[in-house]
């Protein structure tokens, strides 16, 4: 595993994966939010050169987002994707529960960004984006892996079995699979 994509709908532990990922195996992380978020929610400009330049290199981790920009770029070079494929129940919780504590303590996300309970009218908010997308993502991701055949997939249905994975990897003689 040295250029890993962690795929998932929002809430599922994309980011929290793949900090523990960069941890444990060493691998650069590249957050595709803070790349690609400019002030105002704006999208960067350099977005997808950045995202080119990191994925370029022989080891990375990050999130699998942004489509419509980078289309299956991350997934051609990637070398395995871990599927947090999580059911609505779970992400819905970790969703609210993190727009929640985002919105309440008006932390600072990516370049002077902050979430507000106003901003969950949105229809592209993660909490949403979440219900409405959660099927939609699954099946996406299935053809994104009928696409990729080179692609080691590990996927993980369940928080429990997501932290099982997690404890074998970069363990000495660990295959890394559920």
């Amino acid at each position: 595993m040295d250029r890993v994509l962690i795929a998932g709908i929002s809430g599922a532990g994309k980011t929290t994966m793949a900090r523990a990922l960069e941890r444990r195996l060493g691998l650069p992380r590249h957050e595709l939010d803070a790349l690609h978020h400019g002030p105002g929610w704006t999208k960067r400009p350099e977005f997808e050169s950045d995202v080119d330049g990191f994925s370029s290199a022989p080891r990375w981790v990050t999130e699998d987002q942004y489509h419509s920009f980078l289309d299956d770029l991350l997934w051609e070079r990637a070398d395995t994707v871990v599927w947090l494929d999580l059911p609505r129940r779970t992400v819905m919780h970790r969703v609210v529960r993190r727009s929640l504590a985002r919105a309440v303590s008006r932390k600072e996300l990516w370049n002077g960004n902050r979430e507000s309970v106003r901003d969950w009218v949105d229809p592209g908010h993660p909490i949403r984006w979440a219900w409405s997308q959660h099927e939609r993502k699954r099946t996406t991701t299935l053809e994104r892996i009928g696409r990729h055949p080179h692609l080691t997939v590990v996927r993980l249905r369940t928080a429990g079995q997501a932290r099982r994975w997690l404890a074998t990897v970069g363990a000495p003689g660990a295959a890394g699979r559920p």
